[in-house]
């Protein structure tokens, strides 16, 4: 396995995150993920982000933050071409830590009831699938 490093999402790094979101299935990208919204994202959430390199290649990005009482996970993507190696445990892990550090004791995050995949990997690392709640979106138009 080659030698993988955990850094920091920082902004200058959205199009090849982007790149990578938009390559891995199971990652749903909407207008809330423009590099202005993803820049907002992460100065609202210093720290809680992290992309994962490969050779100085970025094979790996999860989004990371929280409300002040909960922790969210966004997605979380690996290529294709360097999964099962740990990758996207280091992420995970290292947004963990860091939502640990900001005082935050519980996680969530969302997943398409088909990612049959990703749903296989978040039990395999000890996320329960909970069937006893429900995901409702509204768009909020009118914004400026």
């Amino acid at each position: 396995m080659k030698a993988v490093y955990i850094l920091p999402f920082e902004i200058d790094a959205y199009d090849e995150v982007l790149a990578l979101w938009q390559r891995c299935e199971g990652v749903g990208l909407s207008t809330a993920d423009t590099r202005e919204n993803i820049d907002s994202y992460l100065k609202r959430n210093p720290g809680l982000s992290f992309v994962a390199l490969i050779n100085g290649q970025i094979v790996g990005a999860i989004l990371c933050g929280h409300d002040g009482r909960r922790g969210y996970i966004h997605h979380l993507a690996v290529h294709p071409n360097c999964r099962r190696q740990g990758v996207a445990r280091q992420l995970v892990d290292h947004g963990l830590t860091a939502l640990s550090a900001a005082g935050i004791q519980k996680c969530h995050l969302f997943i398409f009831n088909d990612n049959s995949e990703g749903i296989l990997f978040w039990k395999s690392v000890g996320w329960i699938y909970r069937s006893d709640i429900h995901v409702m979106s509204k768009t909020i138009e009118g914004q400026t």
